[in-house]
């Protein structure tokens, strides 16, 4: 009877999804060097968030580009850069001025745009259509989005709205699209960063991981499983995924007894103590044969007023102030803030075996779109 209420209870929160591979995982040992983190915070970054109307959705859009460039000013890496913030925007929520605003911000050092969205029932030529206009006019109007130097393409970072990359949701639901690793590798994607998607029933087995996935176009979730990135390795496949940090947390337990999920889900609710930092590093999430150079990557969703506080606020200003000091000693950690571009650069640097301060790779194989370069000169100069 025990054994079937505890499966009932991790049923009831998808866990029996990855909890095998949870417990399965390595026992994290100690670097004998410092171990440099990379820290990277990603938003699901909608302004018509719950069908707002257009006074509220400038509201937040501006109580975003005003307060957070008081907190992220306050705030220094190893590098002297300041935090950096991945607004992942809704194609379908594309407002000028909202962007033109993220831009400006963008512009002064403080961060990236990237591409979010929401979907449904889907064919693959109206999400062709509408993905390469909204990259275009990112690029063209709002300075957003690198070239490959090698190709001259755009290309983009990508979070799946409602967790549904690959059509993985069991019922359908939320995109359509059982080809859609493939149709993101051709219309320029360079890394995925939804997941986790813990307690969604979209998450995949694969936890903790930055690795390839290959599409299997007649199938959903073909992204539950693929090959781990690693030193001395190449790309394969048709997309990479950054995942971020996914485990129990035993410290913060329902009802005193079952430990909840720490899902890198930094909210109102779940705020980001210092306790669920240590798990995010802890974790160790990096690519093979570099486990001292461990990513972090957490997510929000930034416009939702019951969260602002904590965004934008005493919790988050407290966070930064936990990873300056706990994790930026110079000797055992070397802190980093890194946008998700910055993140993929870097992963490529250890893909290809580079060694030393990662912070040296940021624009290692993409360059940073044109609304960042005089901001990042700026923030470098102002260091």
């Amino acid at each position: 009877m025990a054994a079937v209420a505890v499966w009932a209870l991790l049923r009831s929160r998808n866990m029996e999804i990855w909890i095998g591979s949870y417990l399965r995982r390595p026992r994290v040992t100690a670097m004998p060097g410092p171990v440099h983190v990379m820290f990277c915070f990603v938003d699901h970054f909608e302004p018509m968030w719950h069908g707002a109307d257009e006074a509220t959705q400038r509201q937040r859009v501006d109580r975003w580009c005003r307060d957070y460039r008081a907190l992220a000013a306050r705030h220094r890496d190893a590098d002297g850069r300041p935090p950096q913030h991945s607004f992942f925007y809704p194609e379908e929520e594309y407002v000028p001025e909202y962007l033109d605003k993220l831009s400006a911000l963008c512009t002064e050092g403080y961060g990236e745009i990237e591409v979010h969205l929401h979907h449904d029932n889907d064919t693959e030529a109206n999400f062709r259509e509408g993905m390469s206009r909204f990259c275009r006019v990112l690029h063209e109007r709002h300075g957003a989005l690198p070239r490959d130097p090698a190709t001259g393409e755009l290309r983009f970072g990508f979070i799946h709205g409602n967790w549904c990359l690959d059509n993985s949701r069991p019922d359908g639901r939320w995109c359509g699209l059982d080809n859609e690793l493939i149709l993101l590798r051709e219309l320029g994607c360079y890394a995925d960063f939804t997941l986790p998607s813990a307690p969604s029933d979209t998450q995949t087995r694969t936890i903790n991981s930055i690795y390839y996935a290959t599409d299997d176009p007649d199938a959903p979730k073909s992204h539950d499983t693929g090959v781990p990135v690693r030193v001395g390795g190449q790309a394969s496949g048709d997309l990479m995924l950054i995942q971020g940090p996914l485990g129990l947390n035993w410290k913060d337990r329902r009802m005193g007894l079952m430990p909840r999920i720490e899902n890198a889900d930094v909210r109102g609710g779940q705020p980001p103590t210092p306790q669920r930092v240590d798990a995010w590093v802890r974790a160790g999430v990096h690519v093979q044969g570099r486990p001292e150079w461990v990513f972090v990557k957490i997510h929000t969703h930034g416009t939702q007023e019951g969260d602002m506080d904590t965004l934008l606020g005493p919790p988050v200003d407290a966070m930064h102030d936990y990873l300056e000091s706990a994790y930026n000693d110079g000797q055992r950690y070397v802190l980093h803030y890194v946008s998700a571009r910055e993140a993929y650069n870097i992963v490529k640097a250890a893909e290809a075996g580079m060694q030393g301060n990662p912070g040296d790779y940021r624009d290692f194989h993409l360059p940073p779109p044109r609304a960042s370069w005089a901001g990042g000169r700026q923030a470098q100069a102002a260091a």
